[in-house]
C-alpha cells in the first residue's frame, strides 16, 4: 500500500502519427478512453496514457512496439483492467496497448489436454468455448480477467489449492519484446530440458519485459462429480486449524475459502445467504469420481468434528454451487455496500500453511487496534488471505493508519517465511515490499529487466525501480 506518483515523460507527436498510419481508427487520443485505460480496480490516482491502440494480431503488436521503441516511448499492456496494484496506470505517459480485440481461441488439443489462445480471451470465454470438450481451465481469480493479464500477473484464485496457479498451467507464450521481436517460448511437449525457461521469466513480469500476445495453456478434465459445502466454526482459529490439518493430511480438496465472522455477516446481507449464521465459515468444493468425493468428504468431516465445525450444508446442484461461489467472489462488493463512499483496499499476503493460524490471528488483532473493521477472506488452502480496509482515500490520517497497518501485515508475513503478495502482484504499489522480500535478488531482476528492455519502455515504474 504505497503512494505512486506520475513521472512526466514527453511523448513525441510523431509516435501517434506513425501509429495512426499503421492502425487507422484503431488508435485513439480521446480523453474518456485514455482515462478508462489509466487505472485498474485500485485506489491509486489515475494517470492516462497519451493514446490507446487496439491491435488485432501479434504482428500488429510488434509493429506498435517497434514504433514506440524508435521514439523511446513507454508501452503499457492492458487487458480487462481488473488489476489492483497500479499495474496499468501510465506513470510515464506513453501508449497503452489494449489487447481485448485479440480474443480468438486459436487451437484446442483435447487428446493432449492443452489449448492456445490470444491474450484477450477471458477465462469465462475460454471455458464456454471448452464446454463441449469435457475439459476446463481451472484458474479462477474472481474477476473475468483476460488470459494474457492473468499470465502477466501470475494469477491464482479459489482453485489454486488443487490445480495450482498460472505458473503451473501455462506451458508456452508468444511475447513481443521491447525491440519488437516476436518470441515463442515453451512447447507442447510435457517436459523439456532445452535452454532457459523463458516462459517462467515472462509469467508474473507484469508487462515490464514484453507484451504477452498468445498463451498456451494446460487444460483439465471436468470431474465426474463436483459438490460444494459450507461449514461454520466457533472461531476463526478453529476454522483455520481445520484447514491446516486438511492440507497436511493430503486430502485433494479443490477449494477451501475462509470468511471470518464479519465478512460472513456482510456476505449474508449482500448475497442473501440467510440460511447461514454470521460465524467464521469455510466454503469447500470437492472434485472427483463419486467414490473419490465421498472419501474426501468423509475425511474432511472427521477433521471438522475435531474443531467444533457444524454439519455440512450442501450445495450439490449447479445453480446452488454457482450462487455460493458468486457470493464468495462478491465479497468486495459486500464490503463496499457497508460503507458507501469509501474505497476498499485489499491486502494480499501468503504464508506457509503451518503459520496461517498465527498470522491471521495477529492480523485480526492488529486491524482492530488500528481502528478498522477489516474483514478477512482467504484462499486458505494455500495460505493466502486478504484483509479489506474500508477507507476515505481523501482522509490523510485514515489512509496513514491503513498504510501503517498493512506494512505490519506484510512484515509479519515475511517474518513467517511468506510473501508480500500471494496473487495481486507488485505493480506500482508494492515495489518496496519486493525489496524487503527478496533483497539482493532484486538486483538480479533489475539486470534481467535492463537486458531485455534497456530503454525502460515496457510498463515503466512497475515491479522494479530502474
Amino acid at each position: 500500500m504505497s503512494d505512486v506518483a506520475k513521472v512526466p515523460r514527453e511523448v513525441n507527436p510523431e509516435v501517434i502519427e506513425d501509429l495512426g498510419n499503421l492502425l487507422g481508427d484503431r488508435i485513439t487520443t480521446t480523453m474518456a478512453v485514455r482515462e478508462h485505460h489509466g487505472h485498474g480496480e485500485d485506489y491509486f490516482a489515475a494517470f492516462p496514457p497519451d493514446a490507446v491502440c487496439f491491435p488485432n494480431s501479434t504482428e500488429e503488436v510488434a509493429e506498435i512496439v517497434k514504433i514506440c521503441a524508435n521514439y523511446s516511448t513507454p508501452v503499457i499492456p492492458f487487458g480487462t483492467g481488473t488489476s489492483v496494484e497500479g499495474h496499468v496506470t501510465a506513470l510515464h505517459g506513453g501508449i497503452t496497448i489494449d489487447l481485448m480485440q485479440m480474443n480468438a481461441v486459436i487451437e484446442v488439443n483435447p487428446e493432449d489436454l492443452d489449448c492456445r489462445v490470444q491474450a484477450g480471451v477471458t477465462r469465462k470465454q475460454l471455458n464456454e468455448h471448452l464446454r463441449d470438450t469435457g475439459l476446463f481451465f481451472p484458474i479462477d481469480p474472481g474477476a473475468d480477467a483476460s488470459i494474457g493479464g492473468m499470465a502477466a500477473t501470475r494469477a491464482s484464485g479459489t482453485n489454486a489449492v488443487r490445480y495450482g496457479t498460472m505458473r503451473e498451467n501455462v506451458i508456452g507464450l508468444t511475447v513481443v519484446t521491447a525491440d519488437g521481436r516476436i518470441v515463442r517460448t515453451g512447447g507442447r511437449a510435457k517436459k523439456s530440458s532445452a535452454g532457459y525457461d523463458l516462459t517462467r521469466v515472462f509469467i508474473g513480469s507484469e508487462g515490464t519485459l514484453g507484451v504477452i500476445t498468445e498463451v498456451h495453456l494446460k487444460l483439465h478434465g471436468i470431474p465426474e462429480k463436483i459438490t460444494s459445502a459450507v461449514c461454520q466454526f466457533p472461531s476463526t482459529a478453529d476454522a483455520v486449524d481445520s484447514v491446516i490439518l486438511t492440507i497436511q493430511s493430503g486430502i485433494p480438496v479443490a477449494r477451501i475459502e475462509l470468511l471470518d465472522s464479519l465478512m460472513m455477516d456482510w456476505t449474508i446481507q449482500y448475497s442473501k445467504l440467510d440460511q447461514y449464521e454470521s460465524k467464521p465459515t469455510l466454503f469447500y468444493e470437492f472434485h472427483g469420481s463419486e467414490a473419490n468425493v465421498e472419501e474426501q468428504t468423509n475425511q474432511v468431516r472427521a477433521i471438522i468434528d475435531e474443531f467444533g465445525g457444524s454439519a455440512f450444508q450442501w450445495a450439490s446442484s449447479t445453480e446452488e454451487r454457482n450462487n455460493l461461489w458468486q457470493a464468495r467472489h462478491d465479497v468486495y462488493h459486500a464490503c463496499i455496500a457497508q460503507a458507501p463512499g469509501k474505497q476498499g483496499i485489499s491486502t494480499d499476503v501468503c504464508v506457509p500453511i503451518s503459520q496461517l493460524a498465527e498470522c491471521i490471528s495477529e492480523t485480526e488483532l492488529d486491524t482492530k487496534e488500528s481502528g478498522f473493521d477489516a474483514p478477512i477472506v482467504g484462499h486458505v488452502g494455500d495460505g493466502n488471505f486478504h484483509s479489506i480496509f474500508l477507507v476515505d482515500i481523501d482522509d490523510e490520517e485514515e489512509m496513514k493508519r491503513a498504510k501503517d497497518c498493512n506494512d505490519r501485515i506484510v512484515k509479519r508475513a515475511l517474518a513467517m517465511g511468506g510473501t508480500c503478495t500471494g496473487e495481486h502482484g507488485i505493480g506500482a504499489g508494492k515495489i518496496d515490499f519486493l525489496i524487503a522480500e527478496h533483497g539482493e535478488a532484486v538486483s538480479l531482476m533489475r539486470s534481467i529487466k535492463k537486458a531485455l528492455d534497456p530503454e525502460n519502455i515496457m510498463n515503466p515504474g512497475k515491479v522494479l525501480r530502474v
